[in-house]
């Protein structure tokens, strides 16, 4: 395939997911229709379907897309970045809100679930690295294992999330998010 054409793809791929990603964050998951979707994307069903194969498909594309972001920060300046990043930007992440709406999801559709937490991994690969190269540099706190710290990390990035998605004041959240930071480094 030329190159040209290769090009146009992607910025076509590109265009479809920025449209999602705001069609999601408006009408949620549930929401965001087809009709909706090709509204906001200015592409017809066709073209979305050719690129994403399906509304779940192009809804899973926004969280890989999503994951090797948070991971790419995840790996150079580690996971509180990331949720500071959610706090000084909610309208760039506003979509995440459609976490809400599809835990119960996750709960039931067992092939959900699984291409859902397999985009999590990539996130929390990332952040178990940049943890093991903090405790190598003698900077990660070592009364708990890295593996609990991770969690506790991952449940703080859940909650700021959560918290901006049911529109509640990000007031506060930078000391907050100065606190997480403090509580996994050595004292």
């Amino acid at each position: 395939m030329p190159e040209a054409i290769k090009k146009e793809q992607r910025s076509r791929r590109g265009e479809i997911l920025d449209g999602a990603r705001h069609c999601f964050a408006k009408f949620g998951y549930d929401g965001a229709t087809v009709t909706r979707l090709e509204e906001a994307t200015g592409q017809s069903r066709g073209a979305i379907f050719h690129h994403f194969g399906s509304k779940e498909g192009l809804f899973l594309a926004l969280a890989e897309e999503d994951a090797d972001q948070m991971a790419e920060v995840t790996a150079s300046s580690g996971l509180v970045e990331v949720m500071r990043d959610v706090v000084a930007h909610p309208d760039r992440h506003e979509w995440l809100g459609t976490r809400l709406e599809i835990v119960g999801r996750l709960r039931t559709d067992a092939d959900f679930r699984r291409k859902w937490l397999a985009h999590q991994e990539h996130l929390d690969d990332a952040v178990r690295s940049r943890l093991r190269d903090t405790a190598e540099a003698g900077s990660l706190r070592d009364d708990y294992s890295p593996e609990v710290l991770r969690l506790l990390l991952e449940l703080m990035l859940d909650g700021v999330i959560t918290r901006l998605a049911t529109g509640r004041s990000a007031e506060g959240m930078d000391e907050v998010l100065d606190l997480i930071e403090e509580s996994v480094r050595r004292r």
